[in-house]
């Protein structure tokens, strides 16, 4: 059935080979709604609950749930969108690949609720500061992602890219919106802003859904083979990448002192100032990534690796601009916008990590469309290796060490990735739909 919110299918042979770049421009918007609505929801939360001590247990939650929320979900996502695709260029039904997606999110949430549910002593106790609520709300927001990156999958994989980007968009503001009635009652107490973080997707899957956005026609059964192909690679290299986005806050908050709660919060709020660029790039580039995958798609890899490097120069550009703004008016503007206190150098250094991550993003997306996908996520994990050798031995100080990590990891992913892509491009490796549609849909980004 076709709805008013679905695109009309392409026409021309080059466009078939693109399931997504019609709807590139509302994901872009809703990235950046995204992102905007993320540095409110942290400048009125801490006001509302008391300031950065008080804070920071919602802190700590934020970047939990964003390590583990995308890393686990979005592969199921990727290929929840790829098999739809597929099935819609054949003609057949779509709901019975919607089915077997579904059981494996179900699968996979009650597997690592239990994982959590096991060590949740020990996370209440390290992580959370003895605040078991919060333990509680990882938990729900854990849980409440499923069917939001389940939704995205049904989405993007049917075309409905408007009601994508409803769900990307509103999370952002639904939590906001929250936010901010909370504070104007005069809750003060943390758990209601946890619960703010940990249910605000399931208003927008339950508003697409009322409007059969979710709906997919009856076909013909589907194998696990059909929906399983590249899940595995897709959700080791997802998990560590989501994990090095938000290892830095997380780490500070396991490896800070008892009476350190204020620096921890100032910290993850820096990271969230030297990430400004990273949301720009990851926006502008949903609308540029399809374009480099149908100049791979149609064999054009001159082409490709010109448009390559002008995307990599601008993201040169961006972090250059990223990493001086930082150093020189970053610690103003983190003052203006959260009333907080880091220097020039951390702040630098943060958007400098930040830069890397950033072109290690391009460049792994680029070897996904390349049917790189395990190369991928060995890149991500010697990242994740680069992260841990550096936090440990970077530093006797705490948020120095945590950022000589950062860095380490970032650079160690980009050069890998660097290697990766010109060994693909030597090897004249032509993509085919299916690794064009994971690339493109290859965004960890989420808060």
């Amino acid at each position: 059935m076709t709805t008013s919110d679905e695109l009309p299918e392409p026409t021309s042979p080059t466009r078939e080979r693109l399931p997504l770049p019609d709807g590139t421009i509302p994901v872009g918007i809703a990235l950046l709604i995204a992102g905007v609505a993320t540095y409110a929801f942290f400048k009125i939360g801490n006001v509302a609950v008391g300031g950065d001590k008080a804070f920071a247990p919602i802190t700590s939650l934020w970047f939990a749930t964003f390590a583990l929320a995308p890393g686990f979900f979005l592969p199921l996502e990727q290929e929840l969108g790829r098999a739809l695709a597929h099935r819609r260029a054949l003609g057949q039904g779509t709901a019975p690949v919607v089915k077997k997606v579904i059981q494996l999110g179900v699968g996979l949430t009650i597997s690592v609720v239990a994982v959590i549910a096991i060590t949740s002593p020990w996370i209440a106790d390290s992580y959370f500061d003895g605040n078991w609520f919060m333990v509680m709300a990882l938990v729900l927001a854990f849980a409440s992602y499923a069917p939001a990156h389940l939704a995205r999958g049904i989405c993007s994989g049917n075309s409905r890219f408007r009601s994508y980007a409803v769900i990307m968009g509103s999370d952002g503001v639904i939590r906001i919106i929250l936010c901010i009635a909370l504070a104007v009652v005069g809750v003060t107490a943390v758990g209601a802003y946890g619960l703010a973080v940990a249910l605000a997707p399931l208003f927008a899957v339950a508003y697409v859904y009322k409007r059969g956005q979710l709906a997919n026609d009856d076909g013909p059964p589907a194998s696990w083979s059909e929906v399983t192909p590249n899940l595995g690679w897709l959700l080791l290299g997802s998990v560590f990448a989501a994990s090095l986005l938000n290892a830095g806050p997380i780490a500070a908050s396991l490896l800070a002192a008892d009476d350190q709660d204020v620096l921890v919060t100032q910290f993850g709020q820096g990271v969230l100032l030297a990430r400004i660029p990273l949301f720009l790039f990851q926006a502008v580039q949903a609308a540029l990534l399809p374009r480099l995958s149908q100049l791979a798609a149609q064999g054009e890899l001159d082409e490709f690796r010109s448009g390559l490097k002008r995307l990599m120069g601008v993201v040169l550009v961006v972090g250059v601009v990223g990493t001086t703004g930082a150093f020189l008016i970053g610690p103003w503007a983190l003052e203006v916008v959260f009333d907080a206190d880091l220097t020039g150098r951390t702040l630098a250094l943060l958007a400098f990590s930040s830069a890397c991550y950033m072109v290690a993003l391009a460049t792994a997306q680029a070897v996904i469309a390349l049917k790189g996908h395990a190369l991928v996520s060995i890149g991500w994990g010697i990242g994740v290796i680069a992260f841990i050798i550096g936090t440990w031995q970077g530093s006797d100080d705490v948020f120095r060490r945590v950022e000589i990590g950062l860095l380490a990891s970032s650079i160690a992913a980009m050069v890998t990735f660097g290697l990766t892509l010109r060994y693909k491009l030597m090897m004249g490796v032509v993509p085919d739909q299916d690794s064009i549609m994971d690339a493109i849909t290859d965004m960890p980004f989420e808060s």
